[in-house]
């Protein structure tokens, strides 16, 4: 969901940018951070909890919480609220505490 047209305001359009996503191909735009990417996408669950694996989302969009955090290019606990896409990374759902040299 990306606001395409304001009365005030314009939006300049901006390149796209492919990336993967849990083995997927898939798109954002250039000056997208990766959680706003899959959000635009629909995809809500970023990472779960450690303690009883309940979903996580973007919540503080500022990089103060690890609700967004995933695993991007092999690392783990990447907080990808603040992270901004890039052409060709490789993003999964982080699934644990985020141990640096399982995913590597």
């Amino acid at each position: 969901m990306r606001i395409q047209e304001h009365p005030i305001l314009d939006f300049k359009q901006n390149n796209i940018i492919h990336f993967t996503y849990d083995g997927q191909a898939v798109e954002g735009i250039e000056g997208d951070t990766i959680a706003s990417a899959l959000h635009n996408l629909g995809i809500r669950k970023l990472s779960h909890s450690i303690k009883h694996h309940r979903a996580r989302g973007f919540y503080c969009a500022i990089g103060n919480c690890a609700s967004c955090n995933m695993i991007v290019n092999g690392l783990p606990n990447v907080r990808t609220c603040i992270t901004k896409l890039e052409e060709g990374m490789v993003v999964k759902t982080q699934t644990d505490k985020g141990v640096l040299y399982e995913h590597v």
